[in-house]
């Protein structure tokens, strides 16, 4: 399929959904969008929103299975200080600094609840 962002494609239709006729990298979505709309929600007045959508534009561009190894090991109880220290490193090299950022965060929060594995 076409390099157009999803939003100017005409194929992206809930019937070519239904149909199986897309794929998850049709639907993915387009990192300057979400950089737009960190700077919208800026103006806006919503500084939180903002960094959202600049990490889900981090996101973007780094595989599924990476995405979802990132979802798994944030789960309380699921990794060590060591393997989430693993990842922060590994999205920083990926360019993700923001999304490295939040799993040192997350990672600090841990170790201070005791839901590090």
């Amino acid at each position: 399929m076409s390099e157009m962002p999803a939003a100017g494609r005409a194929d992206i239709t809930v019937g070519n959904a239904v149909d199986g006729k897309l794929g998850l990298g049709d639907l993915r979505m387009d990192p300057a969008v979400l950089a737009h709309q960190a700077v919208l929600a800026e103006e806006g007045g919503n500084p939180q929103l903002a960094e959202n959508f600049l990490r889900a534009a981090e996101l973007a561009i780094i595989d599924d299975e990476q995405v979802m190894a990132l979802y798994e090991a944030l789960r309380p109880h699921r990794s060590t200080a060591a393997e989430l220290e693993e990842l922060r490193t590994s999205l920083v090299a990926n360019g993700a600094s923001r999304c490295a950022a939040l799993v040192e965060q997350a990672a600090d929060a841990y170790a201070r609840r005791g839901l590090l594995r």
